[in-house]
């Protein structure tokens, strides 16, 4: 969705930037290094039985204990956590990192910065935003109120430094430091996006999962703070994805590390199939990724439509260049074609389509919405297919029409805009277009 989106904004003039903000500091990390740690000792040769309540039992980090071992030996494994922590935890770091980035290769996912949390507390980057905060007298020490429901991560029965966030609409103000002198996750959260404003940007879009929704208004109101209200930030939050085959849901089990990765669904269907699909729903809709109904060739099948439709012109255009070598295919003597030959409701109607296509593409980056171009697609790819379908009865309508090398050249040019525009679109949702099938 994020990328989709980026590609969407830039298309129609906006300067995008994207970043990938990576959760290296705080307590999952810790877990993270702590995981890695046991498949380092197994790696060695220790018996490490089931994986411990609290740890990350997937097989993912099983390569990242045998990579551990290969490194340092047995250097590691009688020492106390406090010697061996940092070193994991950087080197399973690192080695996660590796992983996403090269999933987010195999989906063609593009980013221009990868901002580390960690270094915003080493650089003392969360003291410079918080002072701005206290300069601007929104900083306090108070106790907070006990939450209803689950107790997170920052709340205490004690002092802390929290945030005036009440005053710019939130339902209670938020802990940014510790009784024990400590940052919450929403300090790091102020200083990176702190940073961004002191990085010239004045129009920031944040893409977290739905179930971030409860930490919206926070950073809103921290942004509202230290910008006075001169940056916009719009938090998209995006749903789950169910997988299924032939409509069974896909078992996985976090507990049991057992689930179906990114680049496996990748492996099965390709990169397009699972972008295209993807972005056939709105962000914060939940999505059913059926394996079966993916790969299948027909219009229920989005993806196979539209790729249909580009591929059936990309034809079209063949069989005309062996029926009449001489004429000029180039966009301008396409131009030039007569189209008043353009009389029948479905040719009509698929160029009133075409003509809002402008429209509609800069609609969709001001909603943020890039499943808007995958429907506009498919809509355009329908009513090209029902105009060759018709064709098939009506000689007249053939996109090729024997010793009428006038009426041939207008029917290229309409359907070659179809390309361009299924082209322009597939290009925004990060999906190559294909001139055969």
């Amino acid at each position: 969705f994020g990328d989709a989106l980026a590609s969407l904004l830039d298309y129609t003039g906006y300067d995008v930037a994207r970043e990938y903000y990576i959760n290296d500091a705080g307590g999952q990390i810790d877990v993270l290094a702590r995981s890695a740690y046991l498949r380092y000792g197994q790696a060695l040769g220790q018996d490490i039985g089931e994986i411990p309540e609290g740890l990350y039992p997937g097989d993912y980090l099983i390569p990242v204990g045998k990579d551990l071992a290969e490194k340092y030996g047995d250097k590691w494994l009688d020492k106390t956590e406090t010697e061996w922590l940092f070193p994991i935890r950087k080197f399973a770091t690192d080695a996660m990192m590796d992983m996403i980035r090269a999933d987010l290769e195999t989906l063609a996912i593009k980013h221009d910065v990868f901002f580390s949390e960690l270094t915003l507390h080493d650089s003392g980057k969360i003291q410079v935003a918080l002072d701005k905060l206290e300069a601007k007298g929104l900083l306090y020490t108070g106790v907070l109120e006990p939450p209803k429901g689950t107790k997170p991560d920052d709340w205490e029965m004690r002092p802390q430094t929290l945030f005036k966030s009440t005053d710019f609409g939130d339902d209670v103000d938020r802990a940014v430091q510790k009784s024990d002198g400590s940052w919450t996750y929403f300090a790091a959260d102020v200083a990176y996006h702190y940073d961004k404003m002191e990085r010239g940007f004045t129009s920031l879009i944040d893409v977290w999962g739905a179930d971030h929704g409860g930490y919206v208004k926070r950073v809103e109101s921290v942004i509202e703070a230290l910008s006075d209200g001169k940056v916009s930030l719009d938090v998209r939050l995006c749903q789950m994805v169910k997988l299924l085959r032939d409509g069974t849901p896909v078992k996985m089990s976090k507990r049991s590390g057992s689930f179906i990765t990114m680049r496996d669904i990748v492996d099965e269907v390709g990169k397009d199939v699972v972008r295209f699909i993807m972005l056939t729903r709105k962000n914060d809709a939940s999505l059913d990724f059926d394996f079966a109904r993916v790969t299948e060739q027909s219009k229920d099948n989005p993806v196979f439509y539209v790729q249909y439709a580009h591929a059936r012109v990309h034809s079209v255009l063949r069989k005309a260049r062996a029926a009449y070598p001489a004429l000029d295919m180039s966009k301008t003597s396409l131009a030039g074609a007569d189209m008043s030959i353009f009389t029948d409701s479905s040719e009509l109607s698929l160029i009133r389509n075409m003509m809002n296509w402008p429209r509609f593409v800069k609609s969709a980056a001001l909603a943020r919405e890039p499943h808007r171009i995958a429907y506009y697609l498919y809509e355009l790819a329908s009513e090209f297919h029902a105009l060759w379908n018709k064709g098939n009865d009506n000689l007249d309508l053939r996109f090729i029409i024997e010793d009428d090398i006038e009426k041939t050249r207008a029917r290229l040019a309409l359907i070659s805009a179809v390309r361009d525009i299924i082209a322009s679109g597939l290009n925004i949702l990060g999906v190559e277009p294909v001139t055969e099938m």
